[in-house]
């Protein structure tokens, strides 16, 4: 029976929303594995293996509509301690249209016109915390030598897209308004997510090109989730999909984030990234996304209609890679890889060297 410690929770759940519990709160495992899940391990890159055996434990506990309340509190008591030598600070925003202030979690301020990343977090819509971002934000803007600014958007179901793309655009707004007094260089601000994060940070580089106010100079988006069609009316091919973030938990998240069924006619074109009809104007991209991630199809149709609009983009695909790979497996070389990728394509768009 495979053992999980307070790091794998840290890591991976965040992302994949995948993990049950028994009602005491203790994990639990399936020990035989269904043949879906055996032939999406068959594809599942050699040195992620051991890992993803360990995601695919989890599948027959509770469903995430049933569990995302635990889930929830499973990460708010698995946040790592901040470093002490990267400063952070919390504010609460005002967001205006009868939308609640939102809380956000300014990085590494100060200093002379540094470039600066919005950050939305993971979470399918109805996870995560910016709170929980704090540690690893405070890594990469040491790293970046930014300034990065991660917001506690509401989460769905309780709160639908009209309210969490609202919150995002007025954090994205307050960091440009308030450029100067962080130390930040207006012209360098990115936009960056994971998962739905990704899917938010999508919007928001949208949001912001239609509103004229915010010049978003790069978007980063890792794994992203942008077509609400995806498990809903178009499914995957087989073995992709399986490990982590699956079809069920998919159309849950869409479901929760737009407030009605994901995959129809009527779902409204503001809340999808895939679903806005022209990309053109946007600003340059990297998307980054597992050979065998649920949004693997959707994230390339997404970069080629980038392409077509002559949107700079660059896609990185990881072969044999499922979602959330680079957290759950961070140790390894496929997912420093990644990183590396990631970092050195922020580097680029801020205009320094690769490392």
């Amino acid at each position: 029976m495979p053992e999980f410690t307070r790091r794998d929770i840290a890591r991976g759940v965040a992302l994949l929303g995948t993990m049950a519990t028994l009602g005491d709160g203790s994990p639990l495992f399936a020990e035989a594995l269904d043949a879906k899940t055996k032939a999406a391990l068959a594809l599942v890159n050699p040195e992620l293996l051991s890992i993803a055996r360990k995601e695919a434990a989890w599948r027959n506990g509770p469903p995430l509509t049933k569990n995302y309340l635990n889930i929830r509190k499973q990460i708010d008591g698995s946040v790592a301690p901040p470093l002490p030598d990267i400063p952070f600070a919390k504010h609460s925003i005002p967001v205006g249209k009868g939308i609640p202030d939102v809380i956000i979690y300014v990085i590494n301020a100060g200093g002379t016109k540094r470039p600066a990343i919005l950050h939305t977090h993971g979470g399918g819509f109805v996870l995560g915390s910016a709170r929980s971002e704090i540690r690893p934000k405070q890594e990469m803007a040491k790293a970046l030598d930014c300034t990065i600014v991660t917001v506690d958007y509401a989460l769905a179901p309780e709160a639908t897209y009209r309210v969490s793309v609202e919150q995002n655009y007025a954090a994205l707004k307050w960091l440009y308004d308030h450029a100067a007094t962080l130390g930040v260089d207006r012209k360098r601000i990115a936009v960056m997510g994971e998962s739905a994060g990704g899917g938010h940070a999508a919007l928001l580089a949208i949001v912001a090109r239609d509103r004229g106010e915010v010049p978003v100079m790069f978007q980063c988006l890792i794994y992203p989730m942008l077509d609400d069609r995806t498990g809903s009316t178009r499914m995957p091919p087989p073995g992709i999909g399986v490990i982590g973030w699956d079809v069920p938990a998919n159309v849950f998240g869409w479901r929760s984030f737009l407030g009605q069924q994901p995959g129809t006619a009527t779902v409204p074109v503001t809340a999808v990234p895939a679903r806005t009809k022209s990309l053109a104007g946007l600003p340059p991209a990297f998307i980054g996304v597992g050979s065998i991630d649920l949004f693997v199809d959707e994230d390339i149709t997404y970069a080629k209609r980038l392409i077509d609009d002559a949107v700079a983009t660059e896609l990185h695909i990881v072969p044999g890679a499922f979602h959330g790979f680079d957290g759950a497996g961070a140790d390894t070389s496929i997912a420093k890889q990644f990183t590396h990728a990631k970092m050195n394509a922020l580097r680029r768009a801020f205009g320094e060297q690769s490392v």
